[in-house]
Formats: structure tokens, C-alpha cells, sequence
């Protein structure tokens, strides 16, 4: 069986919660996974890895920095490998905006970076406006507002369809 790195990208760790999803859904399928964060990828022995899966998530409309470098000083690497990668984002909580054609954000990152992944998707992420620090809780508020969402500070809402996160770990063992 392969060995599968899985390496994500977080704000509030809703991203690394969906990986480990994953990450139980392939062992269950019988691969060995190992779960880093992209910032901490440098310290692990990438070629020890038959398959990289890149988990990263958006705030206020970028993904992070750190996710474009991993790939940018490793693409050969990727390329090398069976690959995948994932977008987490609110957007996906739209049925119009679910599917990696028409996740604004997905599709954007695909432009942004010289990386094809060979199986890439889009997940929809978690709301938790008390677990936000003030200005990140009245800025995703604003967003919100504008683009029809929930509101309420005192909202949780998970919008992860985790059937299709599912799916997709399968996916990612069939590689």
C-alpha cells in the first residue's frame, strides 16, 4: 500500500479537521498517512511519500501565502507523485459555488499556481463567529451580509458535506 502525506493549510483548523477525515478514510482503506502542516513540511523527507495531498483554506479571499511556496519550491516533486488538493472556503456552502468549476476561489487558485493537480475539489468550511477574534467575527459578518449568509454572532454552522469529503479520500487511495 502507499504512504500518503497529507498537508494542510488553517486559519481557525477547520481545514486540518477535514484532513484527518481523510486521513481515516484512507488508512481504512489500508495506506499508512502522515498529517503535517504545509509551514512545517520542510522538516519531513517529502520523497518518502507516494502520493501528497494539499489540504488549504481561505480568508478574506486568498489562500495563504505559505501553500503557493510549498508548492512553488517543490513542484517537481508534486508533479512526481500522485497528487490532489483541496479548497476549503464558505462560497462552497452555495450549490452554484460547490463544485471545483465553479468555486470562484478553486478556480483562482489553479490559475495562480504552475501546479496541475491530477484530482483537486472543493469543500465547504465551518462558521464560527464566537470562535473569531473581534475583527475577523465583524469583517466575516460584513462578507456575510453581503453575500446572504448567517449573521448572528452567536452562530456555529458547519457546512461540510463530509459524503463528499468522503468520496474524494477515496478517490485520493485509488490514485
Amino acid at each position: 500500500m502507499s504512504a500518503i502525506l497529507i498537508l494542510y493549510s488553517t486559519v481557525d483548523g477547520h481545514t486540518r479537521t477535514i484532513c484527518e477525515r481523510i486521513g481515516r478514510e484512507i488508512e481504512a482503506a489500508g495506506h499508512t498517512v502522515s498529517l503535517w502542516r504545509v509551514e512545517d513540511a520542510d522538516g519531513i523527507d517529502l520523497t518518502a511519500c507516494d502520493k501528497i495531498v494539499i489540504g488549504a483554506s481561505i480568508r478574506y479571499g486568498r489562500h495563504r501565502r505559505s501553500v503557493f511556496e510549498f508548492i512553488e519550491a517543490h513542484l517537481s516533486l508534486l508533479e512526481s507523485r500522485p497528487n490532489a488538493f483541496f479548497s476549503v472556503n464558505i462560497v462552497a456552502r452555495k450549490p452554484a459555488k460547490n463544485r471545483p468549476e465553479t468555486n470562484p476561489y478553486l478556480r483562482a487558485f489553479l490559475r495562480r499556481t504552475r501546479w496541475k493537480p491530477r484530482l483537486f475539489d472543493v469543500f465547504a468550511g465551518r462558521l464560527d463567529y464566537p470562535g473569531y477574534r473581534p475583527l475577523d467575527r465583524l469583517a466575516i459578518r460584513f462578507i456575510m451580509w453581503l453575500t446572504k449568509g448567517p449573521t448572528d454572532p452567536a452562530t456555529v454552522v458547519e457546512f461540510t458535506d463530509w459524503t463528499r469529503v468522503d468520496a474524494f479520500a477515496r478517490r485520493v487511495a485509488e490514485l
